[in-house]
């Protein structure tokens, strides 16, 4: 007995350092980025940092409002395309996929979520932007096909197995008596499906969504090779943009001094996005669960 209580004190304190060593990581991120981004910010200028419409290095001149609404954009984009065909992809896989099919399905959704983004990005580089690019001069925008609609359709891609694998883990989470009960009471099966059980699945839904949205705004080596890197104020969807993530990775390896602390303080509206978004989720859930 003796033994057995060492042994779960033992295992208590080994979570206990598990947790804070999580929370410490967490605490240190915090650290880095607001210690060295924020003094940045200072001498620049708060709203001519957020608001500034030019990034020019070699002038002192740092401004991140373009990066700010072409990460915007892409991740609107991405979540265009990809939400409801993860969603749909879920319901179809939980609900109307044969068995024999299943097991391939679930593996090539599982495989999505295993290649890495690179792979991601050669794809996009030499099957979507060409596609893009001659879809751009059809219709009369022109367009080197690196652009935000690549982007956006390739970050689409990129998010489908984080949707497609949660959102179908709630729906098969829901209680079958909801199902049952809908159709009871004369629901056919797709009623009860999308008014009934999908609802029901709604806080896993949502947290599917929002990691998905975390992927493709923090996504960066896909979207370095597919968007264009043009640092300039979007100009419609078929033109290149850059995302604070690609300004971050591409300048980085030779920025100095103010340079250096600017993309640092990019670092930190980017994780204050990140922040924003969760918190938005929290109120969202806490809300439901009121309800």
């Amino acid at each position: 007995m003796k033994s057995k209580a060492w042994t779960e004190k033992f295992m208590r304190g080994v979570f206990f350092i598990a947790a804070c060593a999580s929370v410490l990581a967490v605490a240190l991120i915090c650290v880095f980025l607001f210690a060295n981004g924020i003094p940045a910010m200072s001498e620049i200028g708060f709203l001519d940092f957020l608001t500034g419409k030019m990034w020019k290095p070699n002038n002192d001149i740092y401004g991140i409002f373009p990066m700010i609404v072409g990460s915007l954009y892409v991740t609107a984009g991405a979540i265009i395309v990809g939400v409801p065909i993860g969603i749909l992809t879920a319901v179809f896989m939980a609900f109307y996929c044969p068995k024999q099919i299943y097991k391939p399905l679930k593996t090539a959704t599982e495989l999505l979520a295993g290649i890495p983004s690179v792979v991601y990005g050669f794809f996009g580089l030499v099957v979507l932007v060409p596609i893009i690019r001659q879809l751009g001069r059809d219709l009369g925008f022109g367009g080197n096909g690196s652009s935000m609609l690549t982007a956006s359709l390739l970050l689409g891609m990129m998010i489908l197995p984080t949707i497609i694998g949660l959102t179908e883990s709630s729906l098969r989470a829901v209680p079958t008596q909801y199902y049952e009960g809908a159709v009871a009471l004369g629901a056919t099966h797709e009623r009860a499906i999308f008014r009934v059980v999908l609802p029901a699945a709604k806080s896993g839904t949502i947290a599917a969504i929002v990691l998905g949205v975390g992927r493709a705004i923090g996504e960066t080596m896909a979207v370095i090779m597919v968007a264009g890197n043009q640092a300039r104020m979007p100009q419609g969807i078929f033109r290149g943009i850059r995302t604070l993530t690609a300004n971050i990775v591409i300048e980085m390896g030779y920025a100095t001094d103010l340079h250096r602390e600017a993309l640092i303080a990019t670092g930190v509206v980017l994780f204050v996005f990140i922040l924003i978004i969760n918190f938005c989720v929290a109120l969202l859930n806490r809300r439901d669960s009121r309800e």
